[in-house]
């Protein structure tokens, strides 16, 4: 009997250093945090996604929080399986003995190594699927914002995720010229948490780092829409009793100020290497910003400044990805050409 009958689901995959979604060709199944929590003894699964998240850095010994993927990658590879498990079977249900796959697509990072995109086939196999592919993320996030990669006319793709930012410039469904630097929103955090332990001795988590971001991050003095100032809660590291802060969002452009420019920098020297006739129809096209680091206020109003250039931000930039993974799920046949086994 062929049980390969009974393999009927297809899923997309966008396992991003903060936050994964799983979809399939009509809709997002499953959109949490890239987050598991283990109980340190038994090492049995406590909790995934959102769950995982609200206990991070507020667990005691006997649960263990891992954050599996870092730089876009996977970096502990037992977590990423177990996780992922969970993830697909949370969004696709758990089925009987009948129900399996018959194809899931992963998106990786373009700048990998064969050992990354190795454990990452080794995570997909897994769920014994028929077919199993994986697709570079600038591309598909270029098919999610409804760009035509197959055409021979250049398009430039700037992807600031969690764990890296790629730039890259596509034309006829291949990559011409990319740069690819590890600063991206988790170094954002990084440097916020950073600024207040350094200027006013408070410690302050990750999390709520990540918090000041989202709620009055920031690239310049005087964006379009100005946030209210945040009052932010820490531990004084001398007294070492809980104060609070307020920050506004020249503060965090101050902060982000460096990594900012890096990126700046790595866009134009992205547009140094690109032929002559692809640098001609970026300046037609324009600039495609999308990961959810794109949504930092007053971006798109300072990459046009700095690089006269027009940029276009995707108006939902963490599904990005997603979505052009999903365009390829009902077509494997079509987009042959980016589909990696």
């Amino acid at each position: 009997m062929n049980f390969n009958f009974f393999k009927n689901k297809s899923v997309a995959l966008d396992l991003g250093n903060n936050n994964t979604v799983v979809s399939n060709r009509q809709s997002v199944l499953f959109s949490q945090p890239s987050y598991i929590v283990f109980d340190a003894g038994s090492h049995a699964v406590k909790a995934v996604g959102d769950k995982a998240y609200n206990m991070f850095e507020k667990n005691h010994e006997e649960l263990r929080p891992v954050k599996p993927l870092r730089g876009g990658v996977i970096a502990d590879y037992d977590s990423a399986r177990q996780m992922i498990h969970e993830m697909v079977g949370q969004a696709c249900g758990c089925g009987s003995f009948m129900s399996g796959y018959d194809c899931i697509i992963s998106g990786i990072p373009y700048n990998t190594t064969e050992v990354e995109r190795r454990a990452l086939r080794d995570v997909l196999d897994q769920f014994s699927a028929r077919h199993t592919y994986m697709v570079y993320e600038p591309i598909a996030a270029a098919m999610g914002i409804g760009l035509n990669i197959r055409e021979p006319n250049g398009k430039m793709i700037i992807d600031i995720g969690g764990g890296i930012t790629e730039i890259v410039v596509i034309s006829l469904s291949g990559i011409a010229a990319f740069q690819s630097l590890k600063v991206a929103g988790d170094t954002f955090d990084e440097e916020i948490q950073d600024h207040f332990r350094r200027n006013y001795n408070v410690a302050i988590g990750l999390k709520t780092a990540e918090q000041i971001k989202i709620k009055v991050g920031a690239v310049m003095d005087n964006p379009p829409e100005i946030p209210q100032p945040l009052i932010v809660k820490g531990k004084d590291l001398v007294e070492g009793i809980p104060v609070t802060k307020k920050v506004n969002h020249s503060e965090i452009a101050f902060v982000l100020e460096k990594s900012i420019s890096a990126i700046e920098h790595s866009v134009v020297q992205t547009l140094e290497t690109c032929p002559p006739e692809l640098a001609s129809d970026i300046y037609e096209n324009g600039i495609h910003i999308t990961g959810g680091s794109a949504m930092l206020r007053g971006l798109r109003e300072r990459f046009e400044t700095k690089l006269r250039l027009p940029v276009h931000i995707d108006p939902q930039p963490l599904l990005s990805v997603s979505k052009g993974i999903a365009n390829t799920l009902g077509e494997t046949k079509k987009y042959q050409s980016i589909l990696m086994e």
